[in-house]
């Protein structure tokens, strides 16, 4: 599995249980502190922008604030929020998709990063979500073996960065031997038993 199969792979696993987290549960609680299924679906849907701008090196708007409302959902009714976060979605996957985009630097807002290590971020921000996303609503959550490895060095490559900056809580012991989307989901903080 290449880099940018494994990117449009955790996109899709986001876009489907973005799909199936009902309106009605949007004020529910996630794993993620602070954080209802309302906020959670805004965070991936400016997730998935944030990547798009990434891909084609567009720099971020200044009215930008990566903790506001995702600019294209703005305007909408909740209910809506999911086929828009759908769309940007397959627009960020479709860029990733180009392999020389994957080549020489890119940014996530700040300075300069190389493209690789921000489609890789990316690709386990999105796989790590969508389980927050899928256990606050209730909805099944399966990866890929591969998936669950792309996560897990994603994560373990960003969590320092991320507990010195106050986004990813201290690592949670996970078995060693469970899977490795598992051990991901730990290393981002999160216990995999954690239910509503």
């Amino acid at each position: 599995m290449t880099e940018h199969t494994q990117f449009t792979e955790a996109v899709d696993l986001a876009v489907g249980i973005l799909r199936g987290a009902a309106v009605e549960r949007y004020a529910d609680p996630t794993p993620c502190r602070d954080y209802t299924v309302a906020d959670l679906v805004n965070h991936l849907a400016f997730g998935f922008l944030l990547a798009h701008h990434a891909a084609t090196r567009e720099p971020w708007p200044e009215e930008w604030a990566a903790d506001d409302r995702a600019p294209f959902l703005r305007e909408l009714p909740e209910r809506e929020w999911a086929a828009a976060a759908e769309k940007e979605g397959v627009a960020a996957a479709a860029a990733w998709a180009d392999p020389q985009v994957w080549e020489g630097e890119s940014h996530l807002g700040g300075g300069p990063m190389p493209a690789a290590a921000v489609g890789a971020m990316m690709t386990g921000e999105f796989v790590v979500h969508a389980w927050d996303l899928a256990v606050a609503t209730g909805q099944p959550f399966t990866v890929s073996p591969e998936l669950g490895e792309a996560a897990l060095e994603a994560m373990t490559g960003m969590a320092g960065m991320g507990r010195e900056a106050g986004w990813i809580g201290a690592e949670v012991p996970v078995d060693p031997t469970a899977p490795a989307v598992e051990r991901a989901l730990g290393v981002s903080g999160r216990d995999p038993a954690w239910r509503p």
